[in-house]
């Protein structure tokens, strides 16, 4: 059985879960961070120094963190060929693009974007800084877009990892009050990603406990 450190709410958790139930495969969510606690204990400190959510262990293994290095797990224990690719180059393709999903979109969105419109209230907004972010960060998708224009899913015609990073922070990004610029083939493959049940569980959560009060 797999067992999972973490706050449903969370981005980093919510592409682990989302991975996970893609792969079909039993687990038990326990829920840490922010509000609820639990990772700043000596026994979660104990698995993950860090202190951040999410951690994993499958079974009898160590405690895994760092959600890229979890998905990669994941894919290489439990995936099959068309989500990660067993030829090297291939592998790599899917594995690049994995990276820029978790480096160049979701750091581009995360810490400029989301956390200034969940947290700061309107009046007290940046909002100059604010369109700078979301000019930025809709360059980032861009790139998304032209491809996707050719094929359903950002590398190739299958669901893969690389999806899994890029794909989950694609609901906070419809779902925030910003204004969103015209990328018709994101929004198609987001649309494609909410028609999936595992997305719809584990990504389509409301963050509403996230938000300032």
């Amino acid at each position: 059985m797999i067992k999972v450190w973490g706050r449903a709410s969370s981005s980093n958790v919510q592409s682990v879960m989302w991975c996970i139930a893609e792969l079909g495969l039993p687990f038990e969510r326990i829920d840490a961070g922010l509000m609820y606690g639990v990772n700043n204990t000596a026994e979660y400190l104990a698995m993950n120094p860090n202190g951040t959510v999410p951690t994993l262990i499958d079974g009898d293994g160590p405690a895994l963190w760092e959600s890229g290095a979890i998905g990669r797990y994941l894919a290489n224990v439990y995936a099959d060929d068309k989500f990660w690719p067993v030829d090297p180059i291939q592998r790599a393709d899917v594995d690049r693009w994995a990276e820029w999903g978790k480096v160049s979109v979701q750091m581009n969105f995360n810490a400029p974007i989301f956390w200034p419109v969940v947290r700061v209230p309107l009046k007290d907004r940046n909002q100059e800084q604010l369109a700078k972010a979301i000019s930025l960060f809709e360059n980032k998708l861009a790139m998304a877009d032209s491809r996707l224009a050719k094929q359903a899913f950002l590398v190739g015609d299958d669901l893969t990892l690389a999806d899994i990073q890029f794909g989950h922070i694609l609901y906070r990004y419809y779902e925030l009050e910003i204004e969103r610029g015209s990328l018709p083939n994101v929004r198609r493959y987001y649309e494609t990603l909410c028609a999936r049940p595992a997305y719809r569980q584990h990504v389509m959560i409301n963050f509403d406990e996230l938000r300032s009060t």
